[in-house]
């Protein structure tokens, strides 16, 4: 056996071997690569001559798509330097279980999920725990501060995440009051200002208020989350200028964070220019959840894709698609 250099790697061949039958080993299409050897280019027309020698230093290359491979078409985004493919963020409360909880989670495609941060049951060694479902080593972890109605619980809340399991990229809420659960905006800044001081990247639910959030991103939120309406009221976005104002004025990722209900609140969401959609109940609690987190994976693809496109242009009156000249 010779000993040959592929790609920056020892590969060991049979001597006399041909850069057509070293292709064949690998199972590459000759027509659909190139190949260097000792730094010069080999003609394709040349492969089935060309006999490699000990010591060969070759390289085999072909074209892929810039970037990531997208079969959706998107373009990924990207948040406190973390790249992502999914423009979809799902939480983890409601379920009836964490295993329809995990299978939610891989029907919608998602990398991120919310997850809420309380104490453990210590009298119930054997409950099982979300962990046990779903991996974080496979999904990116976003510890939240749901149920928070001051900005000291919530930067306490986050630290205590930040040392049980190392999550630095966080999503912070404090709440006005429970009936609403509408964000308290003063408490709000006041965390985000402690927690990006503290080294927290930080993901910030907020009103869909455009001075608001540049106030969060100049305080150096990684992202800002207005709402769509409010938390769990499946009402969809009441207020998509503002939001549309917002996703304008910013220099960071703007996603719609609650009140989605179905497949076109996420779509328009996207339409509008977000970087994403952050839905917890509207997935939770539909019939089906498994179904509905496939059908947000699609709205939220698609939904991207019109605001890529580029939409018409609205009109007051009908303009035919046909032209009228030439009717019999």
């Amino acid at each position: 056996m010779i000993e040959v250099t592929l790609n920056g790697a020892p590969h060991r061949l049979a001597p006399g071997t041909s850069i057509a039958g070293l292709l064949g080993l690998l199972d590459l299409d000759a027509t659909k690569v190139a190949v260097e050897r000792n730094l010069e280019i080999v003609p394709r027309s040349t492969f089935g001559a060309v006999s490699l020698t000990a010591g060969d230093r070759l390289e085999i290359v072909h074209f892929v798509g810039g970037g990531d491979h997208d079969t959706a078409g998107d373009d990924g985004w990207e948040v406190a330097g973390r790249k992502f493919a999914s423009r979809l963020i799902v939480g983890t409360g409601k379920y009836k279980d964490f295993a329809q909880n995990a299978a939610a989670l891989a029907a919608s495609g998602a990398e991120i999920v919310t997850v809420a941060v309380r104490r453990v049951n210590v009298m119930d060694k054997g409950q099982p725990m979300l962990t046990d479902f779903i991996d974080p080593k496979k999904y990116t972890y976003l510890p939240n501060t749901a149920g928070c109605f001051t900005g000291d619980d919530a930067v306490r809340t986050l630290r205590l995440a930040r040392e049980a399991g190392g999550w630095n990229l966080v999503k912070l809420e404090v709440l006005g009051e429970a009936r609403t659960l509408y964000p308290d905006m003063a408490e709000t800044l006041r965390a985000t200002e402690v927690l990006v001081k503290d080294g927290f990247d930080v993901m910030v639910y907020c009103a869909d208020d455009p001075i608001a959030a540049k106030k969060l991103e100049d305080l150096g939120a990684c992202a800002i989350m207005p709402l769509g309406s409010l938390i769990g009221s499946g009402l969809g976005i009441q207020n998509p200028v503002t939001i549309r104002m917002i996703v304008e004025g910013a220099k960071v990722p703007v996603l719609v964070d609650a009140g989605v209900g179905t497949a076109s609140d996420a779509a328009a969401a996207m339409e509008l220019g977000c970087a994403g959609v952050l839905m917890n109940t509207a997935i939770a609690e539909a019939k089906d959840p498994i179904l509905m987190a496939r059908a947000m994976r699609l709205a939220v693809e698609s939904g991207r894709l019109a605001y890529r496109a580029g939409r018409m242009a609205r009109r007051r009156y009908a303009d035919p698609s046909s032209p009228l000249a030439g009717l019999i």
